[in-house]
């Protein structure tokens, strides 16, 4: 059997085709993963694709659906009911080559490459507030500029890992990564504050106060890209680095299969547990200072005189308070940890094939064409954990399908309903997922979503 993938998706947890075995990919979700197949590989750049993309505070019917409420009303609503821990995320997985394939030793061997882009910003709700409101009617209020928080990584990375069944219950994995980093934008540890406090009367109304800042903004790849002029060049600088010309990192995942009866099963993972070292093409921003603004007084020249650049001596001014270096310095960065873990129970009828015969040689669990269980995920993030809990249900039916329904209850939503079908025809392997599917109706109201599709092409054990 051969296999061909496309997968979109809108989910950051990958919780549809976790412990979804008829799925080789699953591999990369839990690197001890029972598989099946002897051996099985991608079709290059169609093997996956995967979008990810999250509001756990908005979503854009809340703004410009129809309503009887004025928009501004709807924008300043919404304003006060965001937390400054509230987020939005952007990630994006394209598979450029995938492989598998069982040694006599009965290892499981995988590898291949992909390229990702991971994205997150906190939402800063004093400084939103600050910008819709303005700071009149809220004097000696303190804005946290701490709550900038945001990150911005594209690399490409390399992975090759094996499992092993070492007793009769305990499968374990392993899989090495070497990052390449194309570019990366890491603003996650700022302080500081903003006030504007009543003056003395005499010389001024309002004095406006930058206090204790410290704000730094820390950038790898995109010093060398101002100068380019066109987008070829762009191009290919990212290639070269995208092929370990970047800067490099080193990783790795590990998991384990334990079957706790012939019926419960638990399983769990640990994933990108690595770090880049950012060495080349590095660029950090540093600002920090204390700036009191007391007004500016407005002068007014004769008519055949110019006028006075009253911005421009103010933003001198502030530069000349508020100090900002660039660091031309290494640094290094660790890359999002996320953890998986899951219990099954299987029950129902046994499902005929090699695990079915070779029980008795390889272990003590019998598949069976049903399951039920549960699974948690996190992934680590700048400000907080993001979890995730998933109730789920699998059912194989005969030979040629077998599906998956889940309920996710995550930092997007409460009523997260996902299901996935997977149909075997011959050396042909089918299969098509979907999150939110109850809104799909209107993706404008949902803050995630989720599609996947897909072709596999696997070659069994028999």
């Amino acid at each position: 059997m051969c296999l061909f993938q496309v997968v979109v998706a809108v989910a950051q947890n990958k919780q549809l085709a976790y412990g979804f075995r008829e799925i080789p990919q699953s591999l990369m979700l839990n690197p001890s993963e029972k598989v099946t197949t002897k051996f099985h590989f991608g079709i290059p750049f169609l093997s996956q694709f995967h979008l990810n993309g999250g509001s756990t505070g908005v979503t854009v019917y809340d703004i410009f659906g129809n309503s009887s409420v004025e928009i501004n009303t709807r924008i300043a609503n919404k304003l006060s009911e965001l937390k400054n821990t509230d987020f939005f995320t952007a990630t994006q997985q394209l598979e450029l080559i995938q492989f598998g394939w069982r040694s006599k030793q009965e290892l499981y061997f995988s590898g291949g490459i992909y390229q990702e882009f991971d994205f997150i910003a906190y939402f800063p709700k004093d400084l939103a507030e600050l910008a819709w409101y303005g700071n009149k009617d809220n004097i000696n209020k303190i804005y946290d500029l701490g709550e900038v928080s945001t990150r911005a990584d594209l690399l490409t990375v390399f992975h090759f890992g094996a499992n092993k069944q070492l007793t009769k219950k305990l499968t374990v994995g392993a899989r090495a990564k070497i990052y390449s980093s194309m570019a990366s934008v890491n603003s996650t540890s700022n302080s500081g504050n903003f006030t504007t406090t009543l003056g003395d009367g005499a010389n001024n109304i309002y004095e406006h106060r930058l206090t204790n800042v410290d704000m730094t903004v820390q950038t790898s790849g995109l010093a060398s890209l101002y100068d380019l002029k066109n987008a070829s060049d762009i191009t290919k600088k990212m290639i070269g680095r995208a092929f370990l010309g970047g800067n490099l990192g080193v990783g790795m995942d590990l998991g384990f299969t334990y079957d706790i009866t012939n019926k419960l099963t638990a399983t769990g993972s640990i994933l990108d547990l690595g770090v880049i070292f950012h060495l080349k093409d590095v660029e950090t921003y540093k600002a920090t200072g204390n700036y009191t603004l007391n007004g500016i007084e407005l002068i007014f020249p004769p008519l055949d005189e110019a006028g006075i650049p009253y911005y421009d001596d103010l933003e001198n001014e502030i530069e000349k308070e508020i100090i900002v270096d660039t660091i031309t310095r290494s640094y290094s960065n660790w890359r999002p940890l996320k953890v998986n873990g899951a219990i099954s129970y299987s029950f129902g009828k046994t499902v005929s094939g090699v695990d079915d015969c070779d029980c008795r040689s390889r272990g003590s669990k019998i598949d069976r064409n049903q399951s039920v269980g549960f699974q948690v995920f996190n992934i680590f993030r700048p400000k907080s954990p993001q979890l995730a809990g998933t109730v789920f249900y699998y059912r194989r039916f005969g030979k040629l399908l077998s599906a998956k329904a889940t309920y996710t209850v995550d930092s997007y939503s409460f009523s997260n309903l996902g299901l996935a079908m997977v149909l075997d025809l011959g050396p042909i392997n089918f299969y098509v997922a979907g999150d939110n599917i109850l809104n799909y109706s209107n993706l404008a109201k949902t803050k995630s979503v989720s599609l996947q599709l897909g072709f596999n092409i696997k070659i069994n054990q028999k």
